[in-house]
């Protein structure tokens, strides 16, 4: 095991490069099942989630093979994903188990296929998150659905039809969009995610002869074509980095450069917050400068909500944010009922934070102070080390596997914006 040692009140100070998005390269690398002849992904992050998804690609029958773009540490990895046959259709849950993302090679499976088994998955432990949505969407164009022995299992052929989702999921809507793609005739999806990364995933889809129409809004048109074909296709920037690093970059003091295309367009829902909050951004040829433009941090209101709204992976950073306010801020999560669980390890720093259902309230500090504290899933793990950069002291992190699955060479990045951050063996759990 291992932990990060943190000595909080230095400055951060200089350029950051903004590594590709987990959340958006984990469906690209599935969508590499629908093409027999390969799909080469660039920009690709070097992350935890990206590796244990590699593993089950290369299970199901992919052949992948890496090639590094660089090794400044804001460069990522070119992975072309090639599956002339499918070996196996079924995603065992020693594998599945340790990423919930793994629920995206369903959709590919069973267009190409014709079946899919695939273990119910795991992941960060933020609530329940059930995949009801994905299911009931494949049953409308066509497949049969059977919950069994802790897996799905998926069949028939895919026809098409119309899919509409009660509530916006970016999951389920990756999932049959992939689906789709492959099916004997049109599918409609009706209240589909618009989030970045969908619409980085259908510009490679079609790149790959897929035929999509409504990108970006709330409805989506694919008319099934019999194959997809090789393409290549760059990952776009993390905007959840971006937005936790310019969160930094106010808790310090100072001034970051996030290196990346098309950062302001990315971080829209968390851009309007975090200006209302008193930071600034200028915009460059390289991307965007983030600085705090008051004396101190403004308190606000925030409701997280799916895009273009404030996000949730960007909650638990905005409150470690919002811990050093003037005044109070409240903060309401709408999208998963368990997303409170940084609260009692930033209140060992002396954060004042009352929770109340959904709803959090915060009353602003001077100053956070350093203390050992516990990362329990990948967002929290982050609003801990932003607090610790900033409190007065030392601030221990442990369980930082977390961290792995979501932030690309994170010490790294820090240490050389002038963080006294490392990264050490631990003996505890």
């Amino acid at each position: 095991m291992e932990k990060i040692i943190i000595e909080g009140g230095h400055r951060l100070e200089g350029q950051l490069p903004i590594s590709g998005a987990k959340n958006a390269a984990l469906p690209l690398m599935c969508a590499g099942l629908l093409a027999k002849d390969g799909l080469t992904l660039h920009n690709l992050p070097h992350l935890a989630d990206i590796r244990t998804l590699a593993c089950l690609l290369i299970e199901l029958g992919s052949n992948i093979s890496y090639e590094e773009e660089g090794w400044d540490i804001g460069s990522g990895q070119t992975v072309t994903i090639a599956a002339p046959t499918i070996k196996s259709t079924t995603a065992p849950y020693d594998m599945v188990r340790k990423m919930r993302a793994s629920i995206l090679v369903l959709g590919p499976l069973l267009a190409r296929e014709g079946e899919a088994i695939v273990s119910l998955p795991g992941g960060c432990a933020i609530g329940n998150r059930p995949i009801d949505l994905h299911l009931k969407a494949f049953e409308a164009i066509g497949a049969t659905i059977e919950l069994k022995d802790g897996y799905v299992r998926a069949s028939g052929k895919l026809t098409g039809g119309t899919v509409h989702f009660p509530i916006v999921s970016v999951g389920a809507t990756e999932n049959i969009l992939m689906a789709a793609c492959l099916a004997q005739g049109i599918t409609i999806i009706e209240n589909a995610a618009k989030e970045p990364e969908i619409t980085d995933l259908a510009h490679c889809l079609i790149a790959m002869g897929a035929k999509i129409s409504g990108i970006g809004t709330a409805r989506l048109e694919v008319t099934g074509v019999r194959d997809l074909h090789a393409a290549e296709y760059t990952v776009m920037p993390d905007r959840i980095e971006a937005g936790s690093y310019a969160a930094a970059a106010a808790m310090t003091g100072g001034e970051l450069e996030l290196i990346g295309d098309h950062l302001e367009t990315g971080l829209a829902g968390s851009l309007d917050i975090l200006k209302q909050a008193g930071l600034t951004f200028t915009e460059t040829d390289r991307g965007l400068i983030a600085r705090l433009g008051t004396d101190r941090i403004i308190g606000i209101n925030a409701v997280t909500q799916p895009y273009p709204g404030f996000p949730t992976d960007m909650q638990a950073q905005l409150m470690a944010m919002m811990t050093l306010c003037d005044g109070a801020s409240v903060i309401t999560e709408t999208i998963f009922e368990n997303r409170f669980m940084h609260v009692p390890e930033l209140s060992r720093m002396g954060a004042d934070i009352t929770v109340n259902g959904s709803t959090a309230t915060i009353r602003g500090i001077k100053r956070l102070l350093g203390a050992p504290v516990m990362a329990t899933d990948l967002r929290a793990s982050m609003s801990l080390v932003l607090a610790g950069l900033a409190a007065e002291g030392i601030t221990e992190v442990n369980r930082i596997y977390h961290l792995d699955r979501g932030y690309e060479r994170l010490v790294q990045k820090l240490e050389a914006c002038g963080a006294k951050i490392s990264r050490v063996r631990s003996d505890g759990v």
